[in-house]
């Protein structure tokens, strides 16, 4: 993006503050639309977090159908399901692909970049906005509202204020905020009467009280195709032994039930299934027929299967281990644990929290009040809602950005981009699954 005004003073001019997917997206909605843009943010270079995501291959969105998508945000689907409905998947896989990135459906149903990296779509997408005369300011940390609700911004040569004609609001959470997403707002809008809920950890580690000697044994060890079980939901996955508890994607997908229960009765129960392929008769059976006298722990290994850290755990969990097949086995199914917290919010993933939906209007401004600054919109994770991993959180993230971004330019009374006509789904239903690890 330039780093140089090049506009034409008559257009009308948005200002964006920060430079994730959601304010980028948003940048180029409006620049395509005729408007002179300035994106504002805090680091020294756009989307860090967004680079990040792409140590893991950038898990973009989801192939799976529209009605199982859209559960995945819980009780923010009825309000975000119109946003996503105009950003869907299938156009979010089409938009990288114009980019020059082609994308696949991995084996898990996540949609990926072939390539497995952020950095060659960025580069990408900035050249595009830079293309649209979209301008990149970078090293602005916002201030908040001035005299007249101009923007207040601190840089490297002192204080500036501007008077944009729109103002769209995208500085993220409070996850990672070494990466500019430090909630640094929240007071802000709450100081205005604007309605904010807490920001708090999503998608984050589950703290567990360890022994010492299984802590210094199996720290760092992968807990493989296990199932976890929060209040009668249960999810298949993997997890990863911390020194303070569970990481992993099985437990970020119950991280917020966990929270929840964590938050109203200062505990919460998991339960883990360390051999979700067989049924709890059939490992019954198996350590049944385990020779006579042999150690519990062959008994483990051989006939349940259990790697060294599964077994480690399960005795973690359950003390001293029963000698009879059928409680053993029960154990091995259902292996309890006791949460006691969540990692913290700058630990997590994401956040959970943010400008209530009901502070907005149907397009994504703030509502008027006597405090409230006109003309400004909010999108990506400042907005109250959140989501799993797996390509649930850039889809909103992208999708809010856009919808923001299609409401200031009804605002303005520009014309809105042509309506998706492609697909809803990013899967084709025709092309084989390739194996995301």
């Amino acid at each position: 993006m330039s780093a140089t005004p090049r506009h034409d003073s008559k257009k009308p001019h948005a200002a964006i503050l920060g430079a994730g997917p959601a304010g980028l997206i948003a940048a180029e909605t409006l620049a395509q639309a005729g408007c002179r843009v300035t994106v504002y943010e805090r680091m020294a270079s756009p989307a860090r977090k967004f680079l990040i995501a792409g140590r893991g291959g950038l898990n973009l969105t989801h192939s799976e159908p529209r009605e199982r998508f859209l559960p995945r945000y819980g009780t923010s689907a009825e309000w975000l399901a119109p946003l996503i409905d105009a950003f869907p998947p299938g156009r979010l896989r089409h938009w990288a692909e114009g980019l020059g990135e082609a994308t696949f459906v991995g084996s898990s149903g996540r949609v990926f970049p072939t390539r497995f990296k952020a950095s060659p779509l960025l580069r990408a997408w900035l050249g595009r906005l830079d293309a649209l005369g979209v301008r990149l300011a970078a090293r602005h940390c916002w201030l908040g509202w001035g005299e007249g609700g101009a923007l207040r911004f601190e840089t490297l040569e002192g204080e500036v204020a501007i008077s944009p004609d729109i103002t769209l609001l995208a500085l993220g959470g409070a996850s990672w905020p070494r990466l500019g997403s430090d909630g640094g707002w929240f007071g802000m809008l709450a100081a205005k009467g604007i309605r904010v809920a807490p920001l708090r950890p999503a998608n984050s580690g589950a703290r567990i009280t360890w022994s010492e000697g299984f802590r210094s044994r199996f720290a760092g060890q992968p807990l493989k195709r296990i199932a976890l079980t929060v209040q009668g939901v249960r999810v298949r996955g993997e997890a990863m032994v911390d020194p303070g508890g569970l990481e992993g994607g099985a437990v970020y997908a119950l991280s917020a039930r966990l929270r929840e229960a964590v938050e109203w009765e200062g505990r919460a129960g998991l339960l883990v299934d360390l051999r979700p392929d067989l049924s709890v008769e059939a490992l019954a059976e198996r350590l049944g027929k385990s020779r006579k006298g042999e150690s519990t722990a062959n008994r483990l290994r051989k006939a349940a299967g259990l790697s060294p850290v599964a077994a480690g755990l399960l005795r973690e969990a359950a003390g001293p281990l029963p000698v009879e097949a059928a409680p053993l086995a029960a154990l091995i199914k259902a292996a309890p644990l006791e949460v006691n917290a969540m990692a913290p919010l700058e630990r997590a993933i994401s956040s959970a929290g943010g400008v209530m939906r009901g502070a907005l209007d149907a397009r994504l401004m703030l509502r008027a009040g006597p405090d409230v600054p006109p003309n400004t919109f909010v999108a990506g994770e400042m907005l109250d809602w959140e989501a799993p991993t797996g390509g649930y959180l850039l889809q909103a993230c992208f999708a809010t950005g856009h919808a923001a971004a299609c409401g200031g330019l009804a605002h303005l009374g520009l014309p809105e981009p042509a309506a998706w006509q492609g697909p809803w789904s990013a899967s084709t239903g025709e092309e084989m699954a390739r194996d995301d690890g």
